[in-house]
């Protein structure tokens, strides 16, 4: 069972370099630095939950899989490209991406998300 609160300590995340090419990684502004763990599912499997965490800065991404994200700590938005749509982060909010979607990370203070990710084909 996984419960967390927004200000839990998350424990240990591992650096997740923006090096993925199928998420495309741009950066905006400054030099944000993501780091996260994979507490079940992920690769080979069609759904994933974990932890991941951005530092200030802003970059574009190509979402991997539909993912519903609750923020435990920081602040910022996320963009979507097709539609305009800007949500504001901050401890709490829940917020739902589609697979594909092409979005920017407007980072404000280091945010942290746990996920809830799926890929009918796996990730």
């Amino acid at each position: 069972m996984f419960t967390y609160a927004p200000g839990d300590d998350v424990g240990p995340l591992e650096p997740w370099p923006l090096d993925n090419p199928a998420s495309a990684y741009a950066i905006r502004k400054g030099d944000p630095r993501t780091s996260g763990r994979i507490d079940a599912g992920g690769a080979g499997h069609p759904t994933r939950h974990g932890m991941w965490r951005c530092t200030a800065g802003a970059l574009d991404c190509t979402e991997q899989g539909d993912e519903l994200m609750v923020v435990l700590a920081g602040r910022g938005r996320v963009i979507d490209h097709a539609s305009g749509q800007v949500t504001e982060l901050r401890p709490g909010v829940s917020h739902f991406l589609r697979d594909g979607a092409r979005v920017t990370w407007e980072i404000d203070a280091d945010l942290t998300k746990v996920f809830f990710g799926h890929k009918p084909g796996g990730y």
